[in-house]
């Protein structure tokens, strides 16, 4: 073998060897962005977990409260119902997140309600979940966002285009949610 064949034998080899550590390190961030999606879910099921609960303790203590619980609870179908497609399952966590913030901010014109060991039970692990699928949407957020730079990127983006990989969707809070809770009474 002469000089010239061993140097384009040496140049396919490097090429080779890219695309397979870029290949293989798209199914990583994809793989990676799945298990942040999983553990979004894991979350947001205990969260759903909790609010039954809590919306039971409110109705003995707030009886005419009625509508704003029936809201949470329609917000909770709502948001279980989402499925996995990532707009419309934080569109229905943003509407829900938002009825329990105006739950908790009623929850203040009662004192029997925030003095109660239970609601403040609830309160303490629904506000420890919140927390967990905060940085759980972090978490998610971080790998689709290093996905989406991957795929946007020369030279990796030619072989995003040529496997079909494709950009995904962040978990966003709405503009409304930026905004603090109104609550009227």
């Amino acid at each position: 073998m002469d000089t010239s064949t061993l140097i384009i034998l040496g140049i396919l080899a490097v090429i080779a060897i890219f695309f397979i550590a870029t290949y293989n390190s798209f199914v990583a961030l994809i793989n990676r962005s799945k298990e942040a999606w999983s553990d979004i879910d894991v979350q947001l099921k205990r969260r759903y977990d909790l609010i039954p609960n809590l919306v039971e303790t409110v109705k003995g203590y707030a009886t005419h409260e009625k509508e704003l619980l029936e809201k949470v609870t329609e917000a909770r179908s709502k948001a279980m119902q989402a499925g996995n497609d990532i707009k419309e399952k934080s569109k229905a966590e943003n509407v829900l997140s938002g009825t329990l913030k105006s739950l908790f901010a009623v929850s203040e014109n009662y004192p029997d309600l925030k003095a109660s060991t239970n609601f403040l039970e609830l309160q303490r692990e629904l506000t420890d979940t919140e927390d967990k699928v905060q940085a759980a949407r972090r978490f998610y957020n971080g790998n689709v966002r290093d996905l989406n730079i991957k795929i946007e990127s020369f030279p990796s983006n030619v072989l995003a285009s040529i496997f079909n990989f494709k950009k995904m969707d962040l978990f966003e809070i709405e503009n409304a949610e930026r905004e603090p809770v109104q609550v009227k009474f």
